[in-house]
């Protein structure tokens, strides 16, 4: 029987990441990406960048424990061989040849300010795409990440064949499974604290493949388990009250700060408002919207194209709008929030009825 609350969760916090990076593009605390705000912090306090200080302590890593739920209920379907080059078909060609085929647009945006600072003064023209197409990757290295952990769980679950593991841990308390934050708090201690100019330092704390391997085993070990989420469905209310006391007092005690930094991350107080935020979001989801409709179906079947595809939409119009506009800051928000919610699902359907680039982009094999 399929879990219509998983997929609900999924597109939901799919669309959370688009309207997250709306609001980070033009963000003024110090993040790095996107153009930058409106004018310096505190002097600019752009309030609206609240936004990021609720959303990125969770989204992502609740996106990985998903998958890691979802690899479980596939695995034990379909064969592992199968299942695998579904996933390489599905993650790694659009993050691969995806990237030349339509990423090197976002890419373009990436690294237009350094062409203009004249990085790029001198190189040959299949060099420039080159790098653009790279510099396209953007929001795909949630991909690359977890094509990477999927070829990892085909050897890790061997360990378990006979799922006595899995079993045990579907015997966990409400408690043991809130102490597992724990581990999630150790996760965010193996990025690198003090990044090094000029090194692989900011990319390897950008796919943090250690701490997101982490929320995707937990899901595979632990999460996958009926137990386990009928718990967390009966104390949906506590943990999302704890969720909503410990994020207000992660804005209030840290509104100002970058949210990215290793040091940010590994705070006590952002790892247990992450934490907590995953699992109120899963007991809610459990109890209020397991169920499914025309709509909520389209877009449990769309929802990973519509994160493929929403970034660059998200970079062209607005570098465009504050480089060549003079619109007030609200409006941006405005035009480039309705745009990321209406364009991205118009790209979308244009791209998966041209067979090529459906495969290359989306890693769909048919419309």
């Amino acid at each position: 029987m399929r879990k219509h609350w998983m997929d609900n969760l999924r597109w939901v916090t799919v669309l959370l990441v688009l309207f997250y990076h709306v609001i980070y593009f033009y963000n003024n605390k110090g993040v790095f990406g996107g153009i930058g705000g409106f004018g310096p912090y505190p002097e600019y306090p752009q309030y609206q960048d609240v936004v990021m200080y609720i959303l990125y302590p969770w989204f992502m890593p609740l996106l990985f424990l998903l998958a890691g739920v979802s690899a479980r209920y596939a695995l034990d379907k379909y064969d592992g061989k199968a299942w695998f080059k579904a996933r390489t078909r599905k993650l790694l060609v659009p993050a691969t040849i995806g990237l030349f085929v339509f990423q090197w647009m976002t890419g373009y945006f990436n690294t237009v300010v350094a062409e203009s600072q004249g990085v790029f003064d001198g190189l040959p023209g299949v060099a420039k795409y080159v790098m653009m197409a790279i510099s396209g990757c953007g929001p795909l290295w949630f991909a690359q990440d977890l094509w990477l952990f999927s070829l990892l769980l085909l050897l890790v679950r061997k360990l378990d064949a006979k799922n006595r593991f899995y079993d045990a841990c579907g015997k966990m308390g409400l408690i043991a499974i809130i102490l597992l934050g724990i581990l999630f708090c150790l996760g965010e201690y193996t990025l690198i604290r003090n990044p090094r100019p000029d090194s692989a330092d900011g990319l390897y704390n950008l796919y943090k493949p250690l701490f997101y391997f982490i929320p995707f085993l937990m899901g595979y070990f632990v999460f996958a388990n009926d137990a386990v989420q009928e718990k967390l469905k009966q104390a949906w209310i506590p943990l999302l009250g704890c969720a909503a006391v410990t994020g207000i007092a992660l804005v209030v005690t840290t509104f100002g700060q970058d949210n990215t930094t290793p040091q940010y991350l590994a705070s006590p107080l952002n790892c247990l408002y992450g934490w907590v935020m995953c699992l109120a979001m899963m007991g809610w989801f459990q109890a209020k919207f397991d169920r499914t409709g025309r709509f909520a179906g389209y877009m449990a079947r769309s929802s990973f194209g519509l994160y493929v595809l929403h970034y660059v939409v998200v970079a062209s119009l607005g570098y465009m709008m504050k480089m060549y506009t003079q619109l007030p800051p609200v409006a941006m928000y405005v035009i480039l929030t309705v745009a990321v919610f209406t364009l991205t699902p118009a790209l979308y359907e244009l791209l998966r009825r041209i067979p090529f680039v459906r495969w290359a982009v989306l890693g769909e094999k048919k419309a």
